[in-house]
């Protein structure tokens, strides 16, 4: 597909119940209406939960959603924007 990016914004956060609030908050605070995927990121060799990050993957083709925003928007439940 021409013309057609793969931009994908990564969220990281520190709970799952975070990365759920985070998805729930998405469509009313910036228009996300496909859902993101939640993703667990077990730190190496790490199997207990309260070890893991939460992943939540935004696809953006478009490229409309704003990096710095999304990365205020993270922090707002202690995460952050991953760098590409």
């Amino acid at each position: 597909m021409a013309g057609v990016s793969d931009v994908r914004h990564v969220l990281v956060l520190p709970d799952r119940d975070a990365a759920e609030e985070v998805v729930q908050a998405l469509p009313e605070r910036f228009g996300v209406v496909e859902e993101p995927r939640l993703v667990r990121d077990a730190l190496a060799g790490e199997d207990d939960a309260e070890d893991a990050q939460w992943l939540v993957v935004l696809r953006d083709e478009e490229e409309r959603l704003d990096p710095g925003e999304l990365d205020r928007f993270a922090g707002e439940w202690e995460g952050w924007r991953e760098e590409p």
